[in-house]
Parts: C-alpha cells; structure tokens; sequence
C-alpha cells in the first residue's frame, strides 16, 4: 500500500477543486491511499504555519504533490508558510527520495503559473525528492488545455463580482485527475 499526500492551499476554490480531482485520480490506482491535506489561515500563529499532526501525516506518505493557487507570480503567503515550516525535514533529508508534483491555477490565461510550479520544483529538489512532469500532451479534448508540462495548470476567469459559482474549466479538471493517477502509479512503481 502506497499513501499520496495532497498538500495545498486554496484561496478561492478553484485550487481545491484541482486537488480534489488530483486525490481522484491516484485513488484510482489500486492499493493507494490519498490524503488531502488543506492548508489553512488558521493554522498560521505569529506568522508561523503549524499543525504537528497534519505534517507527520505528510511525512508518512511516499508522494507529496503540493498545489497553490498563483497570486502575483508565486505561491500564496499561506502556502509558503507551510514551506517554511518544513524547513526541519529539509535539513533532516526526511522527504528524501519521495516523488513530487504540483498544480496551480490563476484567473488569466498565463498569470505567471510557471514562476509558481518553478517554485515548487525548486522545493521539491531541495529536499531531494524526484519530481514529476504532467506527462500529458495539449489534446482537443481540453487535456493540457493549457500546455504545462512542469505541473498541471489551470485558469478560470476572474469573478469580481463575486456572483458566479466557482468553475473550473473541464480540461484543467481531467489534467488535474490523469496527473494524481500518473503519480499514484509512479510512486507504486518506484515502491518495488
């Protein structure tokens, strides 16, 4: 049995509902257990993310794939503070040769997204875990809609309004699920 840790924060739901779909497709993969686990506003004190439980249990999975949404070109502060507090494991190796991937979105078409998964690739790396692509072509069908192979990307447009349910495009969901099974499988194949 493998356990997949999906770590993210979601300012708006739009993240969220990617993670959901990420969680989705590892599960599909026979003998994988998937965990999603939201970071939240809440668990930051003093400027300080904590929750002891939350990271123990990130620590016992064999994959982590991290999602933020993009806000001004990189991760959310709250995301980042989680980062940070892992600095411990960092310096212990304890994520060590566990696999890795990331997803983010934005509401514009671009929106920097690749600052935000080069960020995560980079905190991946140096906490010397294997890294992941998308591994997805851009389809007709809206797969890749967006063409990231770093990570998985998705945008929806901007509801100032407040007003509008929250969406996310069909393709960036599918991406989102076929990533959580590639990874989900990878991880069982690297396992062995």
């Amino acid at each position: 049995m493998t356990t997949v840790a999906v770590v993210y924060f979601s300012g708006s739901d739009h993240t969220h509902l990617m993670a959901e779909a990420v969680a989705a497709g590892a599960s599909k993969v026979s003998g994988t257990t998937v965990e999603l686990h939201r970071i939240t506003g809440e668990q930051i004190i003093k400027g300080r993310w904590k929750d002891d439980a939350m990271m123990e249990k990130i620590n016992l999975s064999d994959a982590i794939i991290f999602g933020s949404p993009t806000y001004m070109g990189g991760v959310a502060a709250q995301f980042k503070a989680f980062i940070d507090a892992a600095s411990g494991i960092w310096a212990r190796q304890g994520w060590k040769n566990k696999l890795a991937g990331g997803f983010t979105h934005s509401g514009s078409p671009s929106g920097d997204k690749e600052g935000t998964l080069l960020y995560l690739v980079t905190n991946a790396a140096q906490h010397s875990m294997i890294w992941i692509g998308s591994g997805e072509m851009r389809q007709s069908d809206g797969t890749n809609r967006l063409g990231s192979y770093i990570g998985v990307m998705g945008q929806a447009d901007p509801d100032f309004t407040g007003t509008k349910p929250i969406e996310v495009d069909p393709g960036d969901l599918k991406t989102s699920e076929l990533y959580g099974q590639r990874i989900a499988e990878l991880t069982q194949s690297f396992r062995k």
